[in-house]
């Protein structure tokens, strides 16, 4: 029924079905329609399913909707909720009632009973619409949790159980994602808080699922030793010359070393090859001050702001221009940007847990989303995530002016045009919003128009926590307001008096950004459900995309120059530069796409070994039959392995082995053992074994302070490699990239090496085990608690 070639005329039907349904559900009384939901969960127990329910259901939250909010969904709200009850995309454009709509696929997809999510890109966003839609499930007789409120890092995992136990959860993509890697932390079945992910809503999904799709998300762990080569590394890097002694290649995000690089690093360092093992440490410092200074830019990637300790390095979300207050570039990349910024290193630390974005949502049995800007991406969410994108009609015929770019030769030139569009609409009153790519260009358009005396709001990474408020208010007659590239993203924006009279909020991008998408939002800000308004692009031939992308013809008209008051701006016309413009950006969503496709590839791996450990830990967790037969498995395969590895024709060996590993009583090894005899050693060793468990036992009391020890025992030993594993793969990955440059392949050549290390960690886990089993010192005290001290 949902799977039709034409999925508009399948939603059409449908529609139709609910719309029929809208005067039966009208008449009943608020308990008989909040009854409805008792109803439904019941005929799902007795075999129909969610589909069957759905033109019902849909009209009793509708109407609903009309009782508790005063709104009564469009018929598009409604088609855009079935496509994403269907698993896929709705793309409804800026302004048409995303938040209402997704009231529909959320009650529906609840009542299964295994939880639904919709998922926002901020707090602000979460908590807004859990309070206004909340009430509308909370009528309907269904619970709602918002997880992301303030003060949420200090919930202690009953709380946080309680609100992931709700019907209906709302909270944001970074908050998600940073509970379930805490979940699979906890020791005990008290410290999980999360049951399995069934089905999510990702508002603003292009700019979760794919601008965000390669933020990992990390758990910081033991700090590793600190390393005193990061100044060193950095100024060496400003003596070697570009196109000389290294590579760059921007557009791909490419640097290596050339010959005579690795030669300038040598006679440097005064070392022999540096790509021998022995100076490795030298080679990775080298790489990470070559990467920190060409690949990532102030107030574009990160921002230097006051911290309680000084000056720190702040990272920024590319496709939100907000902060990224959690995050830290790993394996010391972050430390490298601090030593080229002069400010004082922060403690390098080992990843305890990671995952993307890419992996955390495609471990949802269903997955859906909306946004204004998916269509132009639709293949990228097709092959990645299952999911289509379904262009739903507006509600009222959009008024808005897209007008044609305005391209000029020079940076200077195009923000001078720009600002003399801004100061004739703003002569005329009309609002406008000024969108840009950068803290640093948002910081110059400020000090312009503060130059010019016109006042305005100024948002990005620096003030980002007014971001909502600077948005919603941009829509007033006379406001400016300066954004970095989709700040305010989710909120709506209402004309004020008399605008639409004017011809509504012009909005204005001061460069192609590098997707189309993020355009189409740019202009999505204004022109809302059949308002009028106006768009326009200025463009220069020095804008980053083009400087990235563009033909190399572009790159020998560069100029050197000051901003100065004798600009005259001279527009490039014709179609070679706006097929240019076109190039450049088409060259930049493409080295973007695969980019993904490639961090989803470097991800699969650690996905794979992922699941296997957190499998490993809820079966140490969940067991409920006692942990014995568990035990008596790891000691089998310990046992079985190193009998194995051991060489036993010779005596001394085995005699080590069972020092090493089991005994450390030497005087117990009996006199007359033959240590060639394979029967008589293995019985000695689970003799050892079982005799060390016993003990415990004895030492422990209980059977409950017993488990609980040998529990904690078997996790640590996962949990102390698995840190040791994660990090080892972000090394990986980092060194084997350069490979690209070889004839090697290196997704199969990590692929090849991250098999090797997960099978070392396994056997070392088992190792592990056995040692903390056996030869931890643990002790009772007075009030009846564990004291462990592992090996």
């Amino acid at each position: 029924m949902f799977k039709q070639l034409n999925p508009i005329l399948s939603v059409k039907e449908i529609l139709k079905e609910i719309n029929g349904r809208a005067d039966e559900m009208a008449g009943l009384t608020n308990l008989e329609l909040k009854n409805k939901t008792q109803e439904f969960k019941e005929r799902l127990a007795q075999g129909e399913s969610l589909d069957d329910l759905l033109p019902e259901a849909f009209a009793v939250v509708r109407e609903a909707d009309k009782r508790v909010l005063g709104m009564f969904p469009y018929d598009v709200q409604v088609m855009g909720g079935i496509v994403m009850h269907q698993g896929h995309i709705a793309e409804m454009n800026t302004g048409e009632g995303k938040t209402l709509t997704a009231t529909m696929p959320v009650y529906l997809n609840a009542l299964s009973g295994e939880g639904a999510i919709l998922v926002t890109i901020n707090e602000y966003l979460a908590i807004r619409d859990a309070e206004e839609m909340g009430q509308v499930y909370e009528f309907l007789g269904l619970t709602i949790g918002v997880p992301c409120v303030e003060g949420s890092n200090e919930m202690d995992p009953a709380e946080k159980r309680a609100i992931y136990q709700s019907d209906i959860v709302y909270t944001t993509n970074a908050s998600l994602g940073f509970d379930y890697l805490i979940d699979n932390l906890a020791s005990n079945q008290d410290g999980k808080y999360m049951r399995p992910f069934n089905y999510a809503i990702v508002d603003e999904v292009d700019s979760v699922l794919l601008d965000s799709a390669q933020t990992p998300l990390i758990i910081s762990g033991a700090p590793r030793v600190q390393s005193n080569y990061y100044g060193m590394m950095d100024t060496l890097m400003t003596t070697l010359v570009e196109g000389e002694d290294y590579i760059f290649k921007e557009e791909k995000g490419e640097v290596w070393l050339t010959t005579k690089g690795a030669k300038a690093a040598e006679n440097y360092l005064g070392i022999g090859n540096l790509y021998d093992e022995v100076n490795s440490t030298f080679a990775r410092h080298l790489l990470f001050s070559l990467r920190a200074h060409l690949l990532y830019k102030k107030d574009k990637d990160y921002i230097i702001r006051d911290g309680k300790k000084g000056p720190e390095v702040v990272l920024l979300d590319k496709s939100t221009g907000r902060l990224l207050e959690l995050t830290k570039l790993q394996g010391g990349l972050h430390q490298a940007i601090e030593a080229k910024e002069l400010v004082a290193l922060s403690q390098e630390t080992r990843a305890m847990a990671s995952i993307t974005y890419q992996s955390l949502f495609k471990k949802f049995q269903k997955i859906s989303g909306m946004t204004g800007t998916g269509k132009v991406a639709e293949k990228e969410f097709l092959d990645t995530y299952g999911m289509k994108v379904i262009q739903i009609p507006t509600n009222r015929k959009k008024q808005r002016i897209d007008y044609p770019d305005k391209i000029y030769e020079t940076l200077p030139e195009k923000i001078f045009a720009s600002l003399e569009y801004v100061k004739h609409y703003h002569g005329k009153g009309n609002p406008i919003l000024i969108f840009v790519s950068s803290v640093e260009m948002s910081e110059l358009y400020s000090s312009l128009l503060l130059r010019e005396g016109i006042a305005h709001n100024l948002l990005n990474a620096n003030n980002a926590p007014r971001e909502a408020e600077m948005i919603a208010e941009s829509g007033q007659m006379g406001a400016v307001t300066v954004a970095t590239s989709m700040a305010g993203r989710g909120t709506d924006i209402k004309l004020g008096k008399g605008v639409a009279e004017l011809g509504g909020l012009v909005v204005i991008g001061t460069e192609r950004m590098e997707s189309q998408r993020i355009d189409l939002q740019i202009r999505g800000r204004s022109g809302r459900q059949g308002d009028p308004g106006m768009s326009k692009f200025f463009v220069s031939l020095e804008d980053d995309v083009i400087k990235k992308y563009g033909p190399s013809w572009v790159h020998r008209i560069y100029k050197e120059y000051a901003i100065n008051d004798h600009i005259e701006p001279k527009e490039l016309t014709g179609r070679k530069y706006r097929k240019l413009v076109e190039k450049a950006q088409e060259a930049s969503e493409s080295s973007d796409r695969t980019s993904r496709r490639q961090t989803l590839e470097f991800a699969e791996s650690m996905n794979i070994q992922r699941e296997m450990i957190y499998a490993q830990r809820d079966r140490l967790i969940y067991y409920n039959q006692g942990l014995d037969t568990v035990i008596d498995e790891v000691l089998d395969d310990f046992i079985d392995q190193a009998m194995t590895e051991e060489d036993f024709s010779k005596a001394e060996n085995l005699y080590h082995f069972i020092l090493r590993n089991i005994s450390f009583r030497i005087n117990e090894i009996p006199k007359d053992l033959d240590l060639n005899n394979r029967e008589q050693v293995l019985e000695l060793i689970y003799q050892f074994a079982y005799r060390e468990l016993d003990t415990k036992k004895q030492e422990l009391k209980t059977k409950e302070l017993n488990e609980y020890f040998q529990r904690l025992s078997m996790l640590k030993a996962v949990d102390d490699n698995w840190v040791e594993q994660v990090d080892y793969l972000q090394q990986l990955q980092m060194a084997i990239g350069s490979q690209q440059l070889s004839q090697k392949n290196p997704i199969v050549e990590y692929y090849q090496e991250a098999y090797k290390g997960f099978e070392a960690m396994k056997r070392q886990i088992r190792k592990d085990m056995v040692r903390n089993l056996l030869l931890s010192q643990v002790q009772v005290t007075k009030k009846g608690d564990i004291i462990s001290h592992f090996p």
